[in-house]
């Protein structure tokens, strides 16, 4: 249920896009971001701060592209959404006792120190790297592509990236006691 209320604007973006444009697109993906935050909200009195940092940033980029009827703008707003989770992600290497990902993640699997900062700098890079591709494939190809990508291929990319960490992380966890078993 989760993953569907993370997904829920991009896929009404990729819906009404496929039903009409990428004005009424835009449109759709800020009311369902509007709907997602305030859903979130009602049902348990807090927001994540990736779900309001996604919010101010699809009101703004999403805004500029309706108003001033430019798609460049939206087509931004995956990048600098992930460049600001690289710049998190960074910084918390530096700042805190410990990298955002260990601070996510610590209560379903225990890391030593060097690995958290690893995986943490795995996010970063790969959080820079979706963020330049998403740019390539806006400037490159046809919008029609783009909207496919932002879907499709941001999506498949993360999975692949989830799936490649963890085989990484595989090594680092308590093999099963055979009496367990």
């Amino acid at each position: 249920m989760k993953l569907l209320i993370d997904f829920f604007p991009i896929v009404l973006f990729f819906a009404a896009y496929k039903l009409a444009d990428i004005y009424v697109a835009t449109l759709a993906a800020i009311a369902g971001a509007v709907l997602q935050v305030g859903y979130l909200w009602l049902r348990t009195r807090k927001i994540e701060p990736m779900h309001l940092i996604s919010l101010v940033l699809i009101l703004v980029f999403g805004g500029a592209t309706w108003f001033l009827r430019d798609p460049t703008f939206i087509k931004w707003k995956p990048t600098v959404l992930n460049w600001l989770f690289a710049i998190v992600f960074l910084g918390s290497q530096f700042i805190g006792q410990k990298p955002v990902i260990q601070r996510m993640l610590s209560a379903q699997i225990e890391l030593p120190t060097e690995i958290w900062r690893r995986l943490n700098l795995a996010w970063s890079t790969f959080f820079i790297f979706i963020g330049a591709v998403n740019i390539y494939v806006a400037y490159t190809f046809e919008e029609a592509i783009w909207v496919n990508f932002k879907l499709f291929g941001m999506l498949g990319l993360t999975v692949l990236f989830v799936v490649l960490q963890s085989f990484y992380l595989s090594r680092y966890l308590p093999e099963a006691d055979p009496e367990e078993e």
